[in-house]
C-alpha cells in the first residue's frame, strides 16, 4: 500500500482524492484515458470505458503506459483482472485494418483471422463486405468505408484506417507568419508563430491522417485548422456552426494566411459561393426541402482535399450520415470538448477519426496562452411563494421556473455592479428572462432573431469597448471571438449540458492584455433541479481542474 491519491476499483471506477498533494499530477496522467463521472468536493469519480481506452490507443498511448499510471498513483493494489481487461480492450484497436490494395482497392485486413471470421458472420456486417481474398483479407466497397467502421466499433473491434486519402484538388497556400496580411496601426507587418502545442496538434493530426484536435476555447483552434490547410495544400471545405462563425473564420484566414478574398467562399443562408476554400454552416447543409437535403451537392462541388469540422461535438445527425460518404478525404475535427449530451462520441470516433491531440486547459493556462479563471456558483433561495409554485408544478415545467426565478435579476445587477466597467456577458437560455435583464441593466441583447449584421455590429462594439455589457442567448455559446470579455454571468442554460458550460467559460479565456483573471458566475436556484443540473454541467470543467466556489446570494448582497 502506498499513499497515492487514487483508488482503482474492479468495476472500472477510479476515485481521486482531490486534496491529496499528488492529485493534480494524477488528474493530468489519467485524463487521456479516463472519463470524469462525478466531481463533488473531496473525491472525484472517473470511469474507464472501451471508447476512452481506444481513443488513448489511437493517440499513441499503449496499455503499458495506462497500467503504469494506475500502479504509480493507486493507494491500494490494483485488481489484477482489471489490468488484464485494460490490456485486452486496448489490444482490440487495430486488429482489423482498412488498407489500400494495389489490385483490389479497399480491403479489410485482419491481424487476427478469428476476428475477421467473427465479423463476417455478424448480421451487422451483412452487405458491407465483398469477396474474400484469403484468410486475412476481404474486399470492401469504397462507399461502405464509413459504415463499416461504425459497425466494427459497435462489434468491439475498432478498425485502424490505413487506407489513405485522395489527394484532392491542389491549391497552394501558406501561413503568413511574417504578418504582412495583418499589419499594425503603424502599417508595419506583425510577425507571429504557431505556438508549440498548435504545431504538435497539426503534426498529430497529419501523422494520423484524420481525427479530432481537442483544445480549450481561446487556444487558437482556427490557427490549427489553417496550419492543417497549409500542410494539405489542397482545396478545403470548412463546416461551422453559424454565419457569424463563418465570417470569423474568413477574417482569420485572410489575416493569417496567403489566401485572398476571392479564394474564400461562404456557403450559408445568405450566400452560396463555392471557391477553393469554402466555409459552410451546419444549418444550410442540413436544410431539407420536400424531404431532400438540397445542398448535398456542395460535398461533391469540388475535389476537396481536406474537410474541417469546427465544434465537432455539435455535429448534427445528418452531417454524420454525410460524413460516412467522405471517408476518402482527410477530415479534421476541432473542439474544446468531446463530450456529447446525445452519447454519440462513438460516431465522432468512427467517422471523423480518433482523438489525435488533447491539451489540458490548465496546462495551456500555465503557459500563459489562456487567461486564468475564477468560477463561482451563486446560490439563491427562492421566496416561499415561488417555492410553492415550483413544488406544485409539473416536472417538465420545473427547470424553467427555477432557472428564471425573479430573484436572479437582483443577483445579476449586484454582480454587474461589482465588476462595473469590465467587459461583461450575461448569458441565458430563455428569451423573456434575457429581455427583462437587458432592460434592467440598460444593455444590448443578442438572440437568434438578431440579424447577422446587427450581431456583428454589437460584437464589434463590445470588442472595441464602446459597450461593456452584453446580454446574449445560446447563439453566443460557440465560435464567437470576444477576446476582452472578462466576466460572464450565467442565469440559465440547456439543462445539464456539460459542453455548454465549457463553451460559456471559454468565452472568457482569451488571454487579457493586462493578464487579469476572468470571472465566471453561475446563478442557481437552491434546492431545485436548477441546482442539480448545475452540478452535472460543471463535471467537464472539474475534469479540467476548475473548482467552483459556492457562495450565498445574500452574502453577495452584503458585500
Amino acid at each position: 500500500m502506498t499513499d497515492g491519491p487514487l483508488i482503482v476499483q474492479s468495476d472500472k471506477t477510479l476515485l481521486l482524492e482531490v486534496d491529496h498533494d499528488q492529485a493534480e499530477a494524477c488528474r493530468r496522467a489519467i485524463a487521456p484515458f479516463a472519463e470524469l463521472e462525478r466531481a463533488p468536493e473531496h473525491v472525484h469519480t472517473y470511469r474507464l470505458t472501451p471508447l476512452g481506452l481506444w481513443n488513448a490507443r489511437a493517440a499513441g498511448h499503449d496499455a503499458e503506459l495506462v497500467v503504469s499510471v494506475l500502479l504509480e498513483y493507486s493507494r491500494y493494489p490494483v485488481p489484477h483482472a482489471l489490468l488484464i481487461d485494460i490490456a485486452e480492450t486496448m489490444s482490440r484497436y487495430g486488429r482489423l485494418q482498412l488498407v489500400q490494395d494495389p489490385v483490389h482497392g479497399l480491403v479489410l485486413h485482419a491481424l487476427d483471422k478469428a476476428v475477421l471470421m467473427e465479423v463476417m458472420r455478424s448480421k451487422r456486417s451483412a452487405g458491407l463486405l465483398g469477396a474474400r481474398l484469403d484468410d486475412t483479407d476481404v474486399i470492401v466497397h469504397p462507399s461502405e468505408r464509413g459504415h463499416l467502421k461504425q459497425v466494427l466499433l459497435k462489434l468491439g473491434w475498432p478498425a485502424e484506417d490505413l487506407a489513405g486519402y485522395v489527394n484532392g484538388e491542389a491549391h497552394a497556400m501558406s501561413l503568413d507568419t511574417a504578418g504582412i496580411s495583418n499589419p499594425g496601426k503603424d502599417g508595419e507587418p506583425r510577425p507571429w508563430d504557431l505556438r508549440p502545442y498548435q504545431n504538435q496538434a497539426i503534426e498529430g493530426f497529419w501523422h494520423g491522417g484524420s481525427g479530432v484536435i481537442v483544445l480549450p476555447c481561446g487556444a487558437g483552434k482556427t490557427l490549427v485548422g489553417a496550419g492543417a490547410m497549409a500542410r494539405s495544400q489542397t482545396t478545403t471545405l470548412i463546416l461551422v456552426t453559424n454565419t457569424v462563425s463563418a465570417r470569423q473564420w474568413r477574417d482569420e484566414l485572410l489575416k493569417r494566411t496567403s489566401l485572398t478574398d476571392d479564394e474564400i467562399g461562404e456557403y450559408s443562408g445568405a450566400r452560396k459561393e463555392v471557391r477553393p476554400v469554402t466555409i459552410a454552416t451546419y444549418q444550410v447543409m442540413t436544410t431539407k426541402r420536400k424531404g431532400v437535403y438540397t445542398h448535398l451537392e456542395l460535398l461533391d462541388a469540388r475535389d476537396w482535399g481536406l474537410v474541417i469540422y469546427d465544434e465537432v461535438h455539435l455535429l448534427p445527425a445528418p452531417i454524420f450520415r454525410m460524413t460516412a460518404d467522405l471517408q476518402a478525404r482527410r477530415r479534421l475535427g476541432l473542439t474544446a470538448t468531446l463530450v456529447r449530451e446525445d452519447g454519440r462520441e462513438d460516431e465522432v470516433f468512427s467517422l471523423i477519426g480518433p482523438k489525435r491531440f488533447d491539451a489540458p486547459w490548465k496546462d495551456i493556462e500555465a503557459q500563459g496562452y489562456i487567461a486564468p479563471a475564477d468560477c463561482v456558483e451563486v446560490r439563491l433561495t427562492m421566496p416561499e411563494r415561488d417555492r410553492m409554485i415550483y413544488a406544485t408544478a409539473e416536472p417538465e415545467d420545473r427547470y424553467r421556473l427555477a432557472a428564471t426565478a425573479p430573484g436572479k435579476n437582483h443577483v445579476v445587477e449586484q454582480l454587474v455592479a461589482k465588476h462595473e466597467g469590465e467587459p461583461t456577458l450575461v448569458i441565458g437560455q430563455y428569451i423573456d428572462q434575457l429581455e427583462e435583464l437587458a432592460a434592467h441593466l440598460g444593455a444590448d441583447l443578442i438572440t437568434g432573431s438578431t440579424t447577422v449584421p446587427e450581431r456583428q455590429r454589437l460584437y464589434d462594439a463590445f470588442r472595441t469597448g464602446q459597450i461593456t455589457k452584453l446580454v446574449v442567448s445560446k447563439v453566443a455559446n460557440f465560435s464567437i471571438d470576444l477576446p476582452e470579455a472578462s466576466v460572464a454571468i450565467q442565469v440559465s442554460g440547456s439543462f445539464g449540458s456539460r459542453q455548454e458550460e465549457a463553451q460559456r467559460l471559454g468565452r472568457l479565456l482569451r488571454p487579457k492584455v493586462d493578464g487579469r483573471t476572468a470571472h465566471f458566475y453561475a446563478v442557481v436556484a437552491r434546492d431545485t433541479v436548477d441546482q442539480d443540473f448545475a452540478a452535472h454541467r460543471q463535471r467537464f470543467l472539474a475534469e479540467q481542474g476548475y473548482a467552483y466556489t459556492i457562495i450565498d446570494a445574500e452574502d453577495l448582497v452584503a458585500d
